[in-house]
């Protein structure tokens, strides 16, 4: 897959008292991103409950560029930078571009998949690793 991008509205509720966008947000429209990734690649919410194993963070981080404000176009884009020969740990990073064109943060998470039962660090099954693959990859992408 070349790209895949999710355009988000900009409530009200997002902004903070300087009247642009909240720095928690960020992060949520990339967990919003992700999440409508995997779903729409067949890895959804339900399959991972019924296979016991889902995505967990290590480390979050955003670097903000420019403001984003109550009435900005926004879409957020999904890339996957690093990850291991089996998928089961990975570094993603998100764009976050308003109005078109003006990339105003970049979000990088460390993640791995945890099985929900035991919870403990997990291999993802088939279905979570093909979904990974599809994922388009930074220019550079690395496997370690």
């Amino acid at each position: 897959m070349d790209s895949y991008t999710k355009n988000i509205e900009i409530r009200w509720s997002d902004l903070d008292p300087n009247f642009h966008l909240r720095h928690s947000v960020y992060y949520d429209f990339g967990a919003y991103c992700r999440i409508c990734f995997l779903s729409d690649a067949g890895a959804t919410p339900a399959v991972m409950m019924q296979q016991q194993i889902g995505p967990v963070i290590f480390r979050e981080e955003a670097v903000f560029r420019k403001e984003i404000h109550f009435g900005d176009t926004v879409h957020v884009n999904i890339l996957l930078d690093k990850c291991n020969a089996d998928y089961s740990r990975w570094t993603m990073k998100h764009e976050i571009y308003k109005n078109n064109d003006v990339l105003s943060a970049i979000i990088t998470i460390d993640g791995a998949w945890i099985n929900t039962n035991l919870r403990k660090l997990a291999q993802p099954g088939e279905l979570c690793v093909a979904a990974l693959e599809l994922i388009p990859k930074t220019s550079s992408f690395l496997i370690t």
